[in-house]
């Protein structure tokens, strides 16, 4: 769970509220100056402002040119769990993306070229970055991935507003066999109501599981439940299924 700013000043001692603040204030200045630019490159050219705005936009696309600049609350970024604590690194993380506006191209690179730690800090705020569906490919990136942190941070809110159903469904099997509670899964009970496709999926899994004598993960069957069309009874699971006991 992601940390508020208020909540974060009162855990955090004074060296590392004051490294923080630094931090967050470079984050908004960057957001400030990319604002500035991009507005300044979509203004028709006039020979009075011309200079002017050839200058911010010359800057910017120097900036995005070179695959070696990144603004520097970037690296403040990556420094968040030395400075703040590793349990304070994923809310300050977060904090920093926020207050940058971050684009995709910071996003994409604090995701390719960080730790598992900031990928996770990347995935769990996605939902909060004017991104729309242009992120898409980290949480793909994530879900092949066997790290139960990255699945569980890659199926939240983001996921939710943005997968494919094809995928959903695939990220909640995902969950399954990783073993990655469902309760991770955003909105599951809103995007799995009436699914017949995902109530068939984790039929098969449960029928699998049963054969080969091996439990029923108890999260299948609530997944299973949730399938159910408001008003109507959850379709059964391979039974008898075998549990942990037996």
């Amino acid at each position: 769970m992601l940390t508020s700013r208020e909540e974060l000043d009162a855990e955090l001692g004074e060296a590392a509220r004051a490294w923080l603040d630094a931090a967050l204030a470079e984050a908004a200045d960057d957001a400030t100056r990319s604002g500035a630019a991009a507005d300044d490159a979509a203004r028709p050219y006039t020979p009075a402002g011309g200079a002017a705005r050839s200058g911010a936009a010359d800057d910017a696309s120097r900036t995005a040119a070179s695959p070696y600049a990144s603004p520097s609350w970037e690296l403040r970024y990556a420094a968040a769990g030395r400075h703040c604590g590793q349990r304070h690194a994923d809310s300050v993380r977060s904090l920093l993306l926020v207050e940058a506006r971050a684009p995709l191209a910071s996003v994409t690179r604090l995701y390719d070229q960080g730790t598992a730690a900031e990928r996770r800090a990347v995935l769990l705020t996605l939902h909060l970055l004017d991104l729309g569906d242009t992120a898409l490919p980290l949480v793909e990136d994530a879900l092949r991935a066997n790290d139960t942190r990255l699945v569980a941070a890659a199926v939240g809110p983001y996921a939710a507003d943005h997968l494919a159903p094809h995928a959903w469904r695939h990220a909640v099997l995902k969950c399954l066999f990783t073993e990655v509670p469902v309760a991770a899964v955003a909105r599951l009970a809103d995007r799995a109501r009436g699914d017949t496709e995902l109530a068939r999926m984790l039929t098969d899994f449960a029928a699998e599981r049963t054969a080969a004598g091996r439990p029923v993960p108890e999260d299948l069957r609530t997944a299973l439940a949730l399938t159910a069309p408001a008003g109507h009874p959850a379709p059964p699971t391979a039974a008898p299924a075998p549990t942990e006991e037996s």
